[in-house]
């Protein structure tokens, strides 16, 4: 049943939440602090900071993977700890190298992107219709892996990978085609500067073939942002620095405080780029 409590509008929402974790010395962790966060349909959101800023925690929320263990936490109308999760996992598409990891050895890149279409390690082929084979090509040829189709993905580049993991993502099963929320967990992480403009000009083409597709896009780099983002997070220490339009937070100032160093943030043909201040 639908929970009234989220706004159909919101992908994502966090009130006042809190993440805390034991650490291997038995010391209490807290990874988030009082997170406050909306996600709107269609916005394409960027989330930034240091090692250790909680990022990936907020993935892992948004992706219906951990809980809070305080406030609340809805994705996708539904609240995290009163849902299936099984089947709320099944409308968000998730780039990460943990699936990377996880998927059937000896899988062709054809293959990869099927297993997506239930979030399988493995191509279900009793599920699978005419349908989901003509989108698994329409999706290998969005993000330029026509060529990789038939390849085993163990022989395939990280980059070929990672376009070939967000072919998988897109693939993700919600009720009108494809899925209802797309995470990307440093996307870009280990892509040579060729491997990296592929990749980020398949971002871009897969928001605009569904520009209301809300993503969450987790990054340590400005220079792996797609054009095509709208929103900005900047996390530092578990709380929230600065959040709202990209180009109102992705500046000198907010950039500087989240990564404690004096940095000049410039923005040409749409992308982004970061380089030390030298006055200091």
């Amino acid at each position: 049943m639908h929970d009234t409590a989220a706004t159909t509008h919101d992908a994502v929402r966090l009130d006042r939440v809190t993440v805390r974790r034991h650490g291997r010395a038995g010391e209490e962790l807290v990874l988030l602090d009082d997170v406050s966060w909306r996600v709107g349909a269609g916005e394409h959101w960027v989330v930034l900071g240091p090692n250790g800023a909680g990022k990936s925690t907020m993935l892992q929320l948004a992706g219906g993977v951990t809980h809070p263990t305080e406030g609340t936490v809805h994705v996708l109308g539904r609240r995290i700890g009163g849902v299936d999760l099984r089947a709320l996992r099944e409308r968000i598409g998730h780039v990460d190298a943990a699936t990377a990891r996880g998927l059937k050895r000896g899988l062709d890149g054809r293959d990869v992107v099927l297993s997506g279409a239930f979030g399988s390690l493995a191509p279900q082929r009793r599920r699978l219709r005419t349908e989901h084979e003509a989108r698994a090509d329409e999706l290998l040829a969005l993000t330029g892996s026509e060529v990789l189709g038939p390849r085993r993905f163990d022989d395939c580049s990280q980059g070929e990978r990672q376009r070939l993991l967000l072919a998988r993502a897109l693939m993700a099963g919600g009720p009108g085609g494809g899925p209802d929320l797309l995470l990307l967990d440093e996307p870009a992480s280990g892509l040579d500067l060729p491997s990296r403009e592929r990749l980020v000009g398949a971002l871009v083409a897969s928001a605009r073939r569904w520009p209301d597709l809300p993503t969450i896009t987790v990054t340590h780099h400005l220079e792996e942002i797609p054009p095509t983002s709208t929103h900005a997070l900047l996390l530092r220490d578990g709380r929230v620095l600065a959040s709202g339009s990209a180009d109102e937070v992705l500046a000198s100032g907010p950039v500087s405080q989240c990564f404690g160093l004096p940095v000049t943030v410039e923005r040409s043909g749409g992308r982004w780029a970061a380089r030390m201040d030298p006055r200091g």
